[in-house]
């Protein structure tokens, strides 16, 4: 008696991809653009916002925020440099400053300089430091 022979299976036919339109007008959702949620109404900012400036939320997030906003306004309760949210977001800086310069004209964060220290310290202070050493 011989074992029955095995048949190769044809590959299915698969239904091609949806189309998607220009318009997004395709079946599938597609994901917002960066510039769409940063910049809507295409006008191009600049609040002189570097890697190191600290924000520093000055209210909750109102209900009319983006989600983006939101995160940043629950993420600013303590000073945070724009690097650190871009990361923590992980959103593009380019885009970060943009968000950041929307919710600064709006008032609902704050942003400062860092506290740059002094290169060399002062001559009177670490004579001071040094006379007390002396006298332990």
């Amino acid at each position: 008696m011989t074992p029955p022979q095995r048949q190769r299976r044809q590959p299915r036919e698969q239904p091609p991809p949806p189309s998607v339109e220009p318009g997004g007008q395709g079946k599938e959702k597609q994901p917002e653009r960066l510039f769409v949620v940063a910049a809507p109404d295409g006008v191009e900012r600049d609040a002189g916002l570097d890697l190191v400036t600290l924000i520093v939320a000055r209210a909750d997030p109102p209900p009319s925020a983006t989600p983006e906003q939101s995160a940043l306004l629950r993420l600013c309760t303590t000073p945070l440099s724009v690097v650190e949210l871009s990361a923590y977001l992980n959103l593009p800086f380019s885009m970060m400053t943009v968000v950041l310069t929307d919710m600064l004209t709006a008032g609902l964060v704050t942003a400062r300089n860092p506290i740059v220290r002094q290169t060399v310290a002062d001559r009177s202070i670490l004579e001071a430091v040094m006379h007390g050493l002396q006298k332990l």
